[in-house]
């Protein structure tokens, strides 16, 4: 890693050549989007971004040099709400007037179709996406600028009128929280494998704590840096919010606690610092709770129940973590970086419990 005292351009996010295991057949690539009305023209040129750990996602190149980002669900998985890529176009395609920074949807297969899987097509928006280990580092300044943008945006998302779109009827609002509680505690429980520790008692204290929510807004469900394409240049303003699967109406809140849940601060003991989410721990990055503070100033939105949030994030998190070691453990995928994620599940479900414990977000393992 390396840094400097003056904040330098940061590096445009990149892909690599596909990945053994995800390869995509050209032919029927071709195929497939010869069948699309997106112009798009062969001989076609496929690279991966492989840092993600639920769509794959590549990056097409067409014969005449057209670039744009094809998504396709994880191999052997068959979540129907995670990667259904219909509700993806719907979400993104409703937004786009009412909110520029969403990819433009291009095209969408969920029937039979030469590429055999259900696929969606979208521009490329070429930029910076900051991951945990950056090799080049914004200084502290910016790391600053970029926390509160963070936070400006994600009110401005819970601030979005819906009614004017063709996504009122996104979701089902009513009875959101409790519903969202068990259904990660759930899905947990289904993904749980002998090493992993019970959550339970987490569940249990969130049901008996459950808090009275604001009005529902829409909310992106996994709002944190590696999804949001920054200007590589300084002030390194938000070009592109990514990953919209999760998106619904509900608790604004409960979208504060989930970014929350990844927000790892310098203080943070190494065991949270391995979990190495985004790059929350350097220098001029916000605490959690300054985070809280920013986002109830300029919402306006009481947040006496931000434990709550925090608990449910870190359950939440727990839940995918253990979804995607279940893949290792059942053989779907070979990737080394999936071994290890029971140690982060195991974590995440410890920083909840402290949080409990505590009645707080920050300095949770500190006397």
């Amino acid at each position: 890693m390396t840094g400097s005292c003056q904040d330098p351009k940061l590096p445009l996010d990149v892909p690599t050549p596909v990945q053994p295991g995800t390869e995509i057949d050209l032919g029927r690539l071709t195929e497939a989007l010869r069948e699309t009305d997106t112009g798009l023209e062969p001989p076609f040129r496929l690279h991966q971004y492989p840092r993600g750990f639920s769509w794959l996602t590549y990056r097409v190149t067409d014969g005449r040099g057209r670039r744009c980002v094809l998504r396709t669900p994880p191999r052997g998985v068959h979540i129907a709400r995670a990667h259904d890529p219909a509700r993806e176009h719907r979400i993104l395609s409703g937004l786009k007037p009412v909110y520029p920074l969403v990819p433009r949807a291009l095209a969408c297969r969920t029937d039979a179709n030469p590429l055999g899987t259900p696929f969606l097509l979208m521009e490329q928006v070429n930029g910076t996406i900051l991951r945990a280990n950056p090799d080049t580092v914004p200084d502290a300044a910016s790391m600053r600028t970029i926390g509160r943008c963070l936070v400006a945006n994600l009110v401005r998302l819970h601030g979005l009128d819906l009614s004017v779109t063709d996504l009122a009827d996104l979701g089902y609002p009513d009875g959101f929280v409790l519903r969202q509680v068990r259904g990660w505690q759930g899905r947990y429980a289904a993904a749980r494998t002998e090493n992993a520790p019970d959550s339970a008692d987490i569940a249990a204290w969130l049901e008996d704590n459950l808090p009275e929510s604001p009005a529902p807004t829409l909310i992106h469900n996994d709002y944190k840096h590696d999804n949001l394409v920054l200007a590589p240049e300084p002030p390194h303003e938000i070009r592109a919010v990514l990953d919209w699967e999760m998106a619904t109406r509900g608790d604004p809140l409960m979208d504060l606690g989930s970014s929350l849940a990844y927000w790892i601060t310098a203080d943070d003991p190494p065991a949270m610092r391995e979990l190495q989410h985004s790059p929350t721990y350097l220098p001029g990055n916000p605490t959690r709770a300054e985070i809280v503070e920013q986002y109830a100033a300029q919402s306006g939105r009481a947040v006496d129940d931000i434990v709550f949030y925090f608990v449910f994030g870190n359950l939440k998190l727990a839940a995918i973590l253990q979804q995607l070691y279940r893949r290792w453990a059942d053989g779907l995928t070979r990737e080394a970086r999936y071994e290890r994620l029971h140690t982060e599940v195991a974590t995440c479900l410890q920083t909840a419990r402290q949080a409990m414990q505590l009645g707080r977000i920050d300095s949770l393992y500190t006397v």
